[in-house]
């Protein structure tokens, strides 16, 4: 009889213990559970304060707070973060415009009064449409008086003065090979002679703009 007592005893005991083993176990699937609902919860909530201080309002009140708990001190971080020069944008290669081409104007047979007139007259059309170089040819010895006005004046000596010291060495010939020297020299595009008797005044040139290439006038004889 008291064998099976003892025997009744033990088995309860046993039986107890698998039931705390269960029960154990029950609370350790729980804790489980809870620790992973809680640890993707922190997840979140992470994300979501790391999106807030990345906002521009989140970072507007901070300094709005900063600045009133010490203004001076937050003034002066106000000052430094304005005064830093902004990232300079990536820089574009200029492609270089092309040369201007240029025109040769031959005006021979011009005294000073007619060629200053003449030469402010190209000068001024040119700051109407910049669409040439202009270089002036011309026999005026005192052509010098009018390189201030920002052309490119070149000087041959009229045919007088050229057949008293070279008689040998007809003046056309000599016209013809400077001619040919500047337009090489400057790459002229277009060669223009100037009626000494009609130079072209400011509204001729204007009104050459927006046609063809100007008609070559006739050497002037002298």
């Amino acid at each position: 009889m008291s064998d099976d007592t003892t025997e009744l005893t033990e088995r309860a005991a046993v039986d107890a213990l698998v039931v705390r083993l269960r029960t154990i176990e029950q609370q350790r699937d729980a804790w489980r559970t809870r620790f992973e609902g809680m640890a993707g919860e922190r997840d979140t909530e992470r994300e979501t304060v790391r999106k807030i201080r990345a906002s521009g309002s989140y970072r507007l009140g901070r300094t709005l707070v900063s600045f009133a708990r010490n203004p001076l001190h937050s003034s002066r971080r106000i000052v430094r973060k304005v005064r830093r020069k902004p990232a300079k944008p990536a820089s574009r290669k200029k492609v270089p415009a092309p040369p201007l081409p240029t025109h040769l104007y031959v005006a021979i047979g011009l005294d000073l009064d007619a060629l200053r007139d003449f030469v402010l007259a190209v000068r001024r059309r040119l700051l109407v449409e910049t669409d040439h170089r202009a270089v002036v040819l011309t026999d005026e010895p005192a052509f010098s008086l009018l390189r201030k006005a920002g052309l490119i004046l070149e000087y041959l000596p009229d045919r007088v003065t050229w057949e008293k010291h070279r008689p040998d060495r007809p003046w056309d010939g000599v016209l013809a090979e400077r001619l040919a020297h500047l337009s090489r020299d400057h790459g002229a595009a277009q060669v223009i002679f100037v009626d000494p008797e009609a130079p072209p005044n400011l509204p001729d040139l204007l009104s050459e703009i927006d046609t063809t290439p100007p008609v070559h006038l006739s050497l002037p004889q002298s």
